[in-house]
């Protein structure tokens, strides 16, 4: 039970990120109001790191910003690395 319910968080947490990275990259471009970088960033530390990398890519936004070339990719790789840990060591994400 605990392992689904995480992976929907993860989900959810991913796609939101990576449509916030869209939604400010086209509110750059409208030179309209944008969603804070604190906020992109929070959105990657809740679980969606792997969406915001990929609306990084995607959507060719904060790409040349060193916090977010560095910090999403870091955040992935604990985030990665808590799930295996987590995984191996038995613990309740495991659903028994």
């Amino acid at each position: 039970m605990l392992k689904q319910l995480l992976a929907i968080w993860l989900l959810a947490m991913n796609l939101i990120a990576f449509a916030a990275m869209g939604l400010d990259k086209r509110k750059a471009k409208n030179r309209r109001w944008r969603i804070p970088e604190r906020t992109l960033f929070l959105f990657a530390l809740l679980g969606g790191s792997f969406g915001g990398l990929a609306g990084m890519t995607f959507f060719h936004h904060k790409t040349k910003q060193k916090k977010f070339q560095i910090g999403f990719p870091v955040l992935f790789l604990l985030q990665a690395a808590l799930l295996v840990w987590l995984e191996v060591c038995g613990l309740p994400i495991s659903g028994s």
